[in-house]
């Protein structure tokens, strides 16, 4: 690295980390209103709880914008300076003198992406755990956050939940049906409530009732209480009560597989894993696109004009991605069309017009 390339680090450091701090105070800040009017009567501790476990997902979403912002300030400056024409001079391409911050984009998307895979989900949960207990002040809502039917299939058996709580150790209306090995249905058990530990299931107010050939009527009985051991480990149950988003995306495979084998629908979920990999790469494809922008305009409108393309661009990417993921979610395209295509048409864009402006 030589020392334009640490001078622009420096400018580009200076500009994105100053972005941040001003999308991150603002967004905080009217957030935080919005949730006092809403919520009354919420202790100060807790939503400063609530914005702590918050924060690494509003940041997520906030990179990609500071890192274009903190790109086209970088070269606007430069322009401003007329350093970019003597750097143009020197014989550098307008690529060449944007090269090291597109690497620290990079790095910083893939840091990013990591630490939020391994964060995020957990944050998520605690998050939602104070909305519902302090803030909304409804904690029976907490453990139904995610009350579709739940369908699983463990070898020889298959059963359907009602509601899972966040955890996944607690359970509501449990049907659980057993077959041979000819997948003849020989056992079933209902239960109003299951508490898991593991392998070893508890049931709570249910019966068992069972088949055989030898009676054309099958024989049914109540229980209180009932013990099981489950052929697998509940953990693959922990991620069924939850969204995508509280998942990372190795829980997030695994639990599109098993509901997959099951014959279940996993279409939304699919493209929800297609889309952390694509939104990983938002900010490299928005600072493609911003560039061709940032130069050039040094008397025309000036910093605020450049301020104004950045969130016009940030519009233009947010509105073609989320329409991908819509189209995918309803099944119009294929959930890695669906993810990928507004990155490789906005980057293609982006290539396209930083070659037209031949320097």
């Amino acid at each position: 690295m030589n020392r334009i390339d640490r001078y622009t680090t420096w400018l580009f450091w200076g500009y994105f980390l100053g972005a941040m701090a001003v999308f991150l105070t603002l967004f905080s800040a009217v957030d935080a209103m919005s949730t006092l009017t809403e919520y009354k009567g919420v202790a100060p501790s807790a939503l400063v709880k609530y914005y702590l476990f918050y924060f690494p997902e509003i940041i997520r979403q906030l990179l990609p914008v500071a890192c274009l912002l903190g790109t086209i300030l970088t070269l606007s400056s430069l322009n401003k300076a007329n350093e970019l024409v003597a750097l143009f001079a020197a014989g550098m391409s307008l690529f060449r003198v944007a090269l090291p911050m597109l690497i620290w984009v990079t790095l910083i998307s893939a840091v990013g992406y990591v630490s939020s895979d391994r964060i995020i989900p957990k944050t998520i949960k605690e998050k939602n755990y104070i909305l519902y207990y302090d803030l909304k002040k409804e904690p029976h809502r907490f453990s139904t956050i995610k009350t579709d039917k739940i369908w699983y299939r463990s070898k020889n058996s298959l059963f359907n939940i009602q509601t899972l709580n966040a955890q996944g150790n607690k359970a509501q209306g449990l049907t659980m049906y057993f077959f041979n090995e000819d997948w003849d249905l020989v056992q079933m058990i209902t239960a109003r409530e299951v508490s898991i530990q593991g392998a070893q299931w508890a049931l709570e107010k249910g019966t068992v009732t069972v088949f055989t050939k030898e009676s054309s009527f099958p024989l049914t009985s109540h229980f209180k209480t009932k013990n099981i051991v489950m052929a697998e480990d509940s953990k693959d149950l922990q991620s069924a009560g939850q969204t995508a988003d509280m998942m990372s995306q190795k829980e997030l495979k695994h639990f599109i597989e098993k509901n997959r084998q099951a014959g279940l629908d996993t279409l939304a979920y699919e493209v929800d894993y297609q889309s952390k990999f694509g939104f990983a790469f938002a900010g490299i494809v928005m600072c493609l696109l911003g560039i061709p922008f940032s130069v050039g305009r040094a008397r025309s409108g000036g910093t605020m004009l450049n301020v104004g393309i950045c969130l016009a661009l940030v519009f233009a990417y947010y509105v073609f991605y989320s329409s991908g993921i819509t189209l995918g979610q309803h099944g119009t395209i294929p959930p890695v069309v669906a993810a990928w295509a507004p990155n490789i048409i906005m980057a293609t864009l982006g290539l396209v017009l930083l070659k037209r402006l031949k320097r």
